[in-house]
């Protein structure tokens, strides 16, 4: 179940990446290697060094470079490698969050990558803040770029997450 829904996560964030940098053509590449990277380290370790060649990264790049370490860990063996990759991951995305705290799409993967990894790893200290603006996004009807697909999609995740209180829940399932 989590392949599934953290390849469909991936498929549907990528429909926005990097616009500015990278083509059309590209574009959807990437969102192909995207889904294959769940499983692929050495395209996940590839895709990561393509993203990090880009000059003047947006935040929106610099969260997907964070997505990418925290597939690092996933494909790690070694129990320290893993927590070291989220660790990573976890600057990355605060990096990124730092750059424009108001989107969206950014706080969803980082709120999908700590819903991911054991709690008492410590690494998921962000879940509430990042649920909370998550669903302000659905209260006010704003979600910048963000196409219908993913509005839908990351309602969907949200909801299913069960780290949603009721009322937050009554919200976001007005847009499933």
């Amino acid at each position: 179940m989590f392949k599934i829904r953290f390849l469909f996560f991936l498929l549907t964030l990528s429909v926005n990446l990097c616009y500015a940098q990278l083509s059309t053509k590209e574009i959807t590449v990437l969102k192909s290697d995207l889904v294959k990277a769940v499983e692929n380290s050495k395209l996940t370790e590839s895709l990561l060094v393509k993203l990090n060649k880009l000059p003047n990264k947006t935040a929106l790049t610099t969260a997907y470079i964070g997505t990418l370490e925290a597939l690092k860990a996933k494909h790690a063996w070694n129990p320290y490698s893993k927590i070291k990759y989220v660790k990573v991951s976890m600057q990355t995305m605060q990096s990124a969050i730092n750059m424009d705290k108001e989107n969206m799409e950014i706080r969803f993967m980082r709120f999908s990558i700590q819903h991911y990894t054991p709690s008492f790893l410590g690494f998921s200290k962000d879940l509430t803040a990042d649920r909370k603006e998550i669903v302000k996004h659905y209260q006010n009807g704003n979600f910048g770029v963000a196409d219908q697909t993913l509005v839908k999609n990351v309602a969907r995740f949200m909801v299913d997450s069960n780290r949603c209180t009721p009322e937050e829940v009554k919200i976001l399932k007005k847009y499933i």
